[in-house]
């Protein structure tokens, strides 16, 4: 273990429930900011259907013809 002297000043039954709850609380802010700041979420959770986006028409592939000759 690389960092394994930290438990030499924080014994491991305070350490990790900290850390592990650390963990937790930033993971819950951050799934809390997702779902504050998303304009779909709330069509979400009202059960909203979805709207369908317009696929784009395919764009044109043009052959441009560079006068080189290609060997098979």
């Amino acid at each position: 273990m690389n960092q394994g002297k930290i438990w030499c000043v924080v014994h491991p039954t305070v350490g990790l429930p900290l850390f592990l709850g650390t963990v937790t609380v930033i993971s819950l802010l951050v799934h809390a900011s997702v779902l504050n700041n998303t304009t779909w979420m709330a069509n979400f959770w009202q059960g909203a259907a979805t709207t369908e986006v317009a696929a784009a028409p395919a764009s044109t592939v043009v052959a441009v013809d560079t006068g080189t000759v290609q060997a098979n």
